[in-house]
């Protein structure tokens, strides 16, 4: 048996944000991050709709890119003393992810974060509290998916939180909100939603369901992420729900070992944190072409490579196509195709690979995906993508 498991109320287009007037409850905490909604002038428009709506609200400000688990501990204190019955998250997938996270220690105070480390073990939620999440980057689909993603700096590892639970009750997806993107972050989370699509159509875990959402995310992505890019706001409005789509397939079939190597690499090396959507779009062709190795993969990647409209009159020549087609992107959106085009220091590299490599292997994304790995041949991979040398194992 296979679950499918989606917020009960997806809320899209220009202005949807006004809907949060119409949540019913008492008390609402709105968490969010750095300071771009308060700047643009969303956060002050979501606090008057919550108001409109009859409840009164508290803020939880400052939440940080990858979020901590200090933050999410914070968080949580806060809606311990607010007491709300409506936990709202607004901003990109740093807030979304550190409210989940804190909503499970809200209502279960005496939980612990590595009890929640453990995939699809949290305690049943919605005791006190429901979950409403606006994005306002168009890559995590944290808005839809049963996964967070929270990081311990202290030990210098992503970890990945999964469990139905905090699948929110009400996505607001409203384009409004992206429309002052940066180039590069529209850039990151559009490789980090093609990157979910072609990780949920390969996965073991891929089901009728989540195909269609798959296929015609990764479609939209092809047709619109440049366009976007370039501050064309029709395609940076469909790009905002192509992420959406994006998020509905791999919150369900799950993903692969392009997250699994992101997760353990982001906060890895002292030259600085690789922004999560940029380590999907080095890794993603190199992994690709180490998955194509095995035969039903090949056959999921031709497959999406034959729908897309992409050349190549046998499999391995698709599976050719679709890579060079993400490259071709990469160098568009300005993104290095190499960990040491990124600027990580190669004697470095050495010394911490076999570690993280290790860690990659037991991420929770890891066991889903189309081949296996084992610690070994996950350093090899490592060491081809910090070379940019051909994957042939």
């Amino acid at each position: 048996m296979s679950r499918f498991t989606l917020p009960r109320d997806i809320y899209h287009g220009k202005g949807c944000l006004a809907e949060l007037k119409n949540l019913k409850g008492k008390k609402a905490i709105l968490v969010v991050g750095g300071g771009s909604m308060k700047r643009q002038g969303f956060l002050d428009k979501a606090v008057e709709y919550l108001k409109e709506g009859g409840m009164e609200v508290s803020l939880f400000e400052g939440v940080e890119p990858d979020p901590s688990v200090e933050t999410v501990m914070k968080g949580a204190q806060a809606m311990r003393d607010f007491e709300p019955d409506w936990i709202v998250a607004m901003g990109g997938g740093s807030p979304i992810d550190a409210a989940k996270a804190m909503w499970a220690f809200y209502e279960y105070p005496d939980t612990t974060f590595e009890d929640l480390c453990i995939p699809f073990n949290f305690p049943e939620l919605r005791q006190k509290a429901k979950f409403a999440a606006i994005p306002s980057t168009s890559g995590t689909a944290t808005e839809v998916t049963a996964f967070s993603v929270i990081t311990d700096y202290a030990a210098g590892i992503k970890y990945p939180l999964a469990d139905f639970n905090i699948t929110p009750d009400v996505a607001i997806v409203d384009p409004d909100l992206v429309e002052a993107l940066p180039p590069k972050q529209v850039a990151y989370t559009g490789m980090d939603a093609l990157t979910h699509a072609i990780e949920a159509y390969v996965s073991t875990l891929h089901c009728a369901f989540t195909d269609p959402l798959a296929l015609q995310a990764i479609e939209m992505v092809f047709d619109y992420l440049p366009a976007s890019y370039n501050g064309n706001m029709t395609a940076r409005e469909e790009m905002h729900y192509a992420q959406c789509l994006a998020g509905m397939a791999f919150s369900n079939a799950l993903l692969g070992i392009v997250h699994s190597m992101a997760h353990k690499t982001g906060a890895a090396f002292s030259t600085g944190h690789i922004t999560h959507g940029c380590a999907n779009a080095m890794y993603l062709p190199f992994v690709i072409k180490y998955n194509a190795k095995e035969a039903t993969a090949a056959s999921r990647y031709a497959e999406i490579a034959r729908r897309m409209g992409l050349p190549g009159a046998s499999e391995q020549a698709l599976v050719n196509s679709l890579c060079e087609k993400i490259d071709e992107f990469n160098v568009k959106l300005n993104i290095p195709k190499t960990l040491k085009d990124f600027g990580i220091i190669e004697d470095e590299f050495k010394e911490k690979i076999a570690k993280i490599s290790e860690l990659a292997v037991g991420d929770a994304c890891t066991g889903s995906n189309p081949r296996t790995i084992d610690p070994a041949a996950m350093e090899k991979l490592f060491t081809c993508i910090y070379y940019g040398t051909e994957v042939d194992f």
